[in-house]
């Protein structure tokens, strides 16, 4: 793990959109195209902000949630709304998302046919990680029921997550897909979650999911 701290949350914001930039940038000049999984929430918004005029092949990268809640694309809490709002502007339009939630059916009728889609684009390229206090990250929330299934080695690329914590289900992907990605940033702002990431590092998956996805990561932080 390499920790980067940034004096304030601008300047990280910009920093570390220039190293994504550059990361999908190598990553395009020997593959045809790229895959990048990103957060929803508030965390990458100002990320989005920069990363979005970047001199980039964008109609060649493949954008999609790192999880999303089972909620219509123009609903508030969609990840994909703020993905298109934010990310998917200036140059970066030309990319493609791949959206999780299918209007018709639950979560649980549509998994395989998603599931499909996102194995033709592993392993990712390019991963952009937020994590809350309680040290969830994506979907994978501790103590979730199906939570062990997600940590699982041999998990499929998705699982659909009931945490009681939330009011909605959600669809994230599974701890082996985010670990395995081949540039990996997690980006944390605060104290709080500072100290939660550190006392991650000493508890096991099920307790703090981030620790399963923390291989040869570059984690930023700001006040």
């Amino acid at each position: 793990m390499k920790f980067n701290e940034h004096p304030d949350q601008d300047m990280l914001a910009i920093e570390v959109a220039n190293e994504i930039a550059g990361d999908l940038k190598t990553h395009l000049l020997s593959h045809e195209g790229a895959s990048f999984a990103v957060p929803g929430g508030t965390t990458p918004g100002l990320i989005f902000d920069a990363l979005c005029a970047a001199d980039i092949e964008w109609g060649r990268v493949h954008v999609m949630a790192t999880d999303e809640r089972w909620v219509p694309a123009d609903n508030a809490r969609s990840n994909a709304r703020m993905i298109r709002a934010r990310l998917l502007q200036n140059r970066a339009a030309a990319a493609q998302l791949l959206p999780f939630y299918v209007p018709e059916g639950q979560p649980e009728e549509v998994l395989a046919g998603l599931d499909a889609q996102v194995v033709q684009q592993l392993p990712l390229s390019v991963l952009l990680l937020g994590m809350g206090e309680d040290m969830h990250t994506a979907s994978l929330f501790p103590g979730a029921d199906g939570i062990e299934a997600a940590l699982a080695a041999d998990a499929p690329a998705l699982i659909v997550m009931r945490p009681d914590c939330q009011p909605e289900a959600r669809i994230s992907l599974t701890a082996r897909v985010l670990d395995s990605a081949i540039a990996k940033h997690l980006v944390i702002f605060g104290d709080a979650k500072r100290r939660a990431l550190e006392q991650a590092m000493a508890l096991p998956p099920e307790t703090a999911p981030v620790q399963a996805v923390m291989s040869e990561v570059t984690v930023h932080w700001a006040p």
